[in-house]
């Protein structure tokens, strides 16, 4: 199977990177950060069928684009590539916002207006994204990155819908906290937080198993689905008692 992972050069991305590294794949690990990608390269070329690596700003959508077409026909890409801004109750800069959702959010159909041609003329295909369980609620200190995770959430499935009768199948990870670079960043303690091995095999599982929708870990995500289910005024006042 020929795999394309974006934001492969830490994280999840190098852990699903690690996960796929068998005989029969051929990887191509596509990041910012040329140093992280060969060392990562290096490490894994011997247990795989092929691995490349494409150095690339997913924010530069024109640059991505041509980059992908040279690709040229993969089984399956995992939409990882993402980036937090941190929690703040401040007004975040504009141009602060636009890069969150380029990446999080844009470079996503930016990658795939050049691979769903390929995936239907095949009828075959798979697609990953990695959303957020954060998408799922909304609170005042990560406005920017819920925001841009939820819209991930529908396009996801607008995809899904649309491409149902042309073999394409169709993930959407949802992941509570996991140990990595961005999370490493927060200043405040993380309920259920995974490690990210476990982390990473929670969703190797639900691609293998092609879940369509997957939040994790259950206890959080029951516990954002009971808090959503509360009529407005009581989340107002549960959501305004912590800020």
């Amino acid at each position: 199977m020929k795999i394309l992972i974006t934001g492969a050069s830490s994280g999840i991305g190098e852990g699903l990177a690690r996960a796929y590294a068998t005989s029969n794949n051929e990887l191509i690990l596509l990041a910012r950060r040329e140093e992280k990608l060969q060392k990562l390269q290096t490490e894994l070329i011997s247990q795989v069928k092929s691995i490349n690596i494409v150095i690339a700003d997913v924010s530069e959508f024109k640059i991505l684009q041509e980059k992908i077409k040279k690709i040229g026909v993969i089984d399956m890409v995992i939409l990882n590539a993402g980036i937090s801004i941190g929690h703040s109750l401040e007004i975040t800069p504009f141009e602060d916002f636009k890069r969150l959702y380029d990446v999080n959010l844009l470079a996503n159909h930016a990658i795939l207006e050049v691979l769903l041609p390929l995936f239907k003329s095949r009828k075959n295909g798979k697609i990953v994204f990695i959303s957020s369980l954060s998408s799922l609620v909304a609170m005042p200190s990560s406005k920017a990155y819920s925001s841009s995770k939820r819209a991930l959430n529908s396009y996801a499935e607008s995809i899904r819908y649309k491409y149902k009768n042309n073999g394409i199948k169709v993930i959407n990870i949802l992941p509570g906290f996991i140990q990595s670079e961005m999370t490493d960043k927060n200043r405040f303690k993380m309920p259920f937080l995974l490690s990210n091995a476990d982390g990473v095999k929670k969703i190797y599982n639900a691609i293998e198993k092609e879940k369509r929708f997957y939040p994790f870990p259950l206890k959080f995500y029951l516990i954002i689905k009971i808090f959503n289910l509360l009529p407005q005024f009581l989340r107002d006042k549960i959501v305004n008692s912590l800020y």
